[in-house]
């Protein structure tokens, strides 16, 4: 049996832009086993666009040699894909092995998440959902969702931290950035570069990266954080009667974040009369067409794949040569 995602294969490219454009998201929940014997089971959630299809779970292949969480390997449609008992790396308890197979697609890669059993999808906007520094969580959490608040149904779902499970799952895909993987340094003409990224991983090597190109920067946990940035630059830019470039050269953005996503900020950047001139890069894990016309749509600059620290480093020359 195979689960259809309706709110991707039907109402595809319009209904990810009007949910793009009022910072809103559409999220899958799933089950994982308790975090602790005799606990309840943990409720998690996946952003849908990153999902390609969802199916019951087939005969996996055992892969020799296979790092510790990859439970196997499958043949869907003669495209032979990866699957990761995040389960099992995320340490949850479970009484049953996974039922459901989560087919994903981004960062340029196509993988499976083995989980218990999909929930529900449900529509929410990003203000609710709670950065993991501010909600106290750590480890492979960056944010969580609250669903139905205030009602009898209400409940808390964890945002997995995607980029950190690909890190840990295939580590010899992810190595630190080296000077000679982004070329020469950049040279700034005003201030800091400003980035953004809710995953500590991917802050990770965005820092590496823009260390490696010696330029000097500032990195926010979350849209919310990288705006609240902005504004102080600009007042202070303003009191001292300089332009904002002086203080911020470039803005460097993930997509998907707790409190307020990509396409919101740099829509109200773009929209600021004292940041509009600032160019704006997009570095997301979501792939694709669609997400790059709504780049473009919101007032982007230019749209890089996580991660390419060579096409990161062209996209920022470019940017800043325009």
């Amino acid at each position: 049996m195979e689960y259809q995602l309706k709110s991707v294969q039907q109402h595809g490219v319009d209904e990810r832009t009007t949910l793009t454009s009022n910072n809103r998201l559409e999220l899958l929940l799933f089950r994982l086993g308790s975090a602790r014997k005799g606990a309840a089971r943990g409720l998690y959630g996946i952003n849908v666009f990153k999902i390609r299809e969802i199916a019951t779970m087939p005969e996996l292949t055992p892969i020799a040699g296979s790092p510790e969480h990859l439970a196997g390997a499958v043949d869907i449609r003669g495209q032979i894909i990866p699957v990761i008992d995040i389960g099992s790396m995320i340490g949850s308890v479970s009484e049953k092995p996974p039922g459901i197979l989560l087919v994903t697609e981004f960062s340029r890669g196509t993988q499976a998440l083995a989980v218990e059993e999909v929930e529900d999808i449900v529509r929410l906007e990003w203000s609710e959902v709670l950065s993991a520094e501010s909600s106290g969580t750590t480890g492979y959490v960056t944010g969580v969702a609250r669903i139905n608040p205030g009602t009898e149904n209400a409940r808390l779902a964890q945002l997995l931290d995607v980029e950190q499970i690909m890190r840990d799952a295939f580590p010899e895909q992810h190595t630190e950035v080296r000077a000679d993987a982004v070329g020469e340094a950049v040279r700034l003409a005003g201030g800091r570069i400003l980035a953004a990224d809710d995953s500590g991983f991917a802050r990770a090597l965005i820092g590496q990266a823009l260390t490696a190109l010696e330029v000097p920067h500032v990195i926010a946990h979350n849209g919310q954080a990288a705006w609240t940035i902005l504004q102080q630059m600009a007042a202070d830019a303003q009191n001292e009667g300089i332009p904002v470039r002086d203080k911020v050269s470039l803005v460097i953005t993930d997509l998907e974040m707790p409190e307020m996503d990509g396409f919101m900020l740099t829509r109200k950047i773009k929209a600021d009369q004292r940041l509009k001139h600032l160019p704006v890069l997009i570095h997301s894990s979501l792939s694709g067409s669609a997400n790059e016309a709504h780049a473009r749509n919101a007032g982007a600059n230019g749209y890089v794949s996580k991660f390419a620290p060579a096409e990161l480093s062209a996209a920022i020359r470019k940017a800043l040569a325009a």
